[in-house]
């Protein structure tokens, strides 16, 4: 019984001493919007589809607008052409 105990304290333990991150960017728009609220905190609205709408919300605010990371159309760009070429041995 005291074995049991003791693993359950260390589990508990570990667990707490990792703390789990949230996804930063996580809206399902092209732009995000990052803001600064009164005390020094910060959001982030990912809900916009154009850079000029981001920016047109963001005006007057203490905001700025970025791209998403993690938007899901995001184009990868293409391979240079000499790594698409053969080895030629």
């Amino acid at each position: 019984m005291m074995r049991i105990l003791a693993l359950a304290a260390l589990l508990f333990t570990v667990s707490a001493a990792a703390p789990v991150t949230a996804q930063t960017f996580g809206g399902s728009g092209p732009y995000c919007m990052e803001y600064y609220q009164w005390g020094g905190s910060r959001n982030i609205d990912c809900s916009y589809s154009t850079i000029a709408q981001c920016q047109a919300t963001a005006s007057g605010l203490s905001a700025m607008c970025l791209s998403n990371p993690n938007y899901a159309n995001a184009q990868v760009p293409r391979e240079p052409a000499y790594r698409r070429a053969g080895r030629g041995y």
